[in-house]
């Protein structure tokens, strides 16, 4: 079964700025929380993401087991949006699209991840018992450091 993760947060900068940071690899481990131990593997430099760039990770999602992730981005759109799709990792399926729309008060970001897990039945209970909180933690505590990161004003 197939399920969809919406968020949209409003960051206080410009649009340059914000492509900056989201088109970094190196910056999902800053808006990832600790526990999860996520790691960029890729040597990528400071070269930002461009379509076809695959980035291997590892993570810790659960109990603390690392699992290898590869992504490939399979979209870009300059300063507007890109996309990131699993190919291989711990989902049956992952396609995560990001977009930045520009405002009077800086970027509205946005955020879709259609996501399906493995193993039929079994996926589906592990969905409703863990993987949706999970997630949901996950984009809660990225949405808090994405906050302080852009929207706070610093004396």
């Amino acid at each position: 079964m197939m399920y969809r993760l919406y968020r949209e947060q409003q960051l206080n900068c410009s649009i340059e700025t914000a492509w900056k940071f989201f088109s970094s690899p190196h910056n999902l481990s800053e808006i990832t929380p600790s526990s999860m131990n996520f790691v960029v593997l890729s040597d990528v430099g400071e070269e930002p993401i461009f379509k076809g760039m695959e980035i291997d990770y590892t993570v810790s999602p659960l109990l603390g087991i690392p699992m290898k992730w590869k992504t490939v981005i399979s979209h870009v759109e300059d300063h507007k949006s890109f996309t990131d799709f699993q190919k291989q990792g711990p989902y049956k399926h992952w396609n995560h699209f990001h977009e930045f729309i520009p405002n009077e008060n800086g970027v509205l970001m946005k955020d879709t991840v259609d996501y399906e897990l493995p193993m039929g039945i079994l996926g589906k209970i592990a969905h409703q018992l863990f993987v949706k909180e999970k997630l949901k933690s996950i984009f809660d505590f990225r949405y808090r450091v994405l906050n302080d990161l852009f929207n706070h004003k610093h004396l």
